[in-house]
């Protein structure tokens, strides 16, 4: 069982502090390593704050062989009640800027707040000078932090991490999301319209297109969370990219159901195509926005697969 703080001893206060400087610094070479391919100024900054918590470690172990003697009691943060569990790098990939900067917010907080409480049980005196610089030094890895960036991060070296970060959205978020909405939009508009002109009700209609939009959604959430498991190509959480394609197919396929609940076939089905031509338009505009296709071309591509399919439903439909 985890051990109360009130409960530690001199000497187990100390072996606690030396882990978790030890646990910091490698958390900060691991940040520094991943961040090294896509943000390498980043990863420059967490290099120094690794180099520093190295620096921290090696002057509690000097007191403490000082006072106690050569051995150090293995205990750890996690053996002690109160701490945040802190979950492996590997865990949180991939890493975002935004993420990583709040993570070791979190943990210079943390330790901050345990070198303070540590002086309150420590009776000697060159032990509580230091754990009070340390509580200074966590205090100051702000500032250090800012120092870091304005060596590292030139503006040069901003833009192009911006641009890394976008290209990251695209990969992991945008893509598959696009791909799920432009799936959902287009490939479920056959069954829908055929099922609508073929029985001219709204209440079978609505039930096809609900049907066809869940089954596309589940399906092509399986089928982008299958894909890959983003370790080679960067793309992300397989997990993620599954959810944002499942959702937005089924997204893409219930905006033009929904009118289908309406009892009038003929107002739901203007509404219907109205909902359609919308939905095909803000494909086109995505197209552009994020994959730097033009939007007269992303809308003509889009447009003419959709009045395809579209126009094969409704003759299936009359057909029938």
């Amino acid at each position: 069982m985890a051990k109360r703080f009130i409960d530690l001893s001199e000497p187990e206060i100390l072996a606690v502090a030396i882990a978790s400087e030890e646990e910091d610094s490698r958390i900060y070479g691991d940040v520094a390593e991943g961040l090294k391919a896509e943000y390498p100024a980043t990863a420059k900054v967490f290099e120094g704050m690794q180099a520093e918590e190295d620096g921290h470690r090696r002057r509690l172990t000097e007191i403490f062989r000082q006072r106690f003697g050569e051995h150090i009691p293995l205990i750890r943060r996690q053996d002690v009640k109160g701490f945040v569990r802190r979950r492996p790098i590997w865990q949180v990939r991939p890493l975002g800027i935004k993420a990583v900067r709040r993570m070791v917010e979190t943990m210079e907080l943390e330790t901050r707040r345990y070198y303070e409480k540590a002086m309150e049980r420590t009776t000697d005196v060159s032990t509580r000078k230091l754990l009070g610089d340390l509580a200074e030094a966590e205090r100051r890895h702000t500032d250090l932090a800012e120092a870091l960036e304005e060596k590292y991060l030139t503006p040069e070296m901003r833009h192009s991490e911006e641009n890394s970060q976008r290209r990251l959205f695209v990969m992991q978020i945008v893509q598959p999301g696009l791909a799920g909405l432009m799936d959902g939009s287009v490939s479920t508009l056959a069954p829908l319209f055929a099922a609508a002109f073929a029985t001219h009700s709204s209440g079978d209609a609505f039930r096809v297109g609900l049907a066809a939009s869940l089954g596309a959604g589940i399906s092509m959430g399986f089928a982008e969370a299958l894909s890959d498991d983003g370790s080679m190509t960067g793309r992300g959480k397989p997990l993620l990219r599954g959810i944002a394609c499942g959702l937005m197919t089924t997204a893409g396929g219930i905006g033009h159901t929904l009118p289908f609940l309406i009892a009038n076939f003929h107002v739901a089905t203007g509404l219907a195509v109205i909902i359609v031509a919308i939905e095909l338009m803000a494909i086109s505009w995505v197209r552009n926005r994020f994959m730097d296709t033009p939007f007269l071309s992303a809308a003509f591509q889009v447009i003419v697969g959709g009045v395809l399919v579209f126009i094969t439903g409704i003759l299936i439909g009359w057909g029938g």
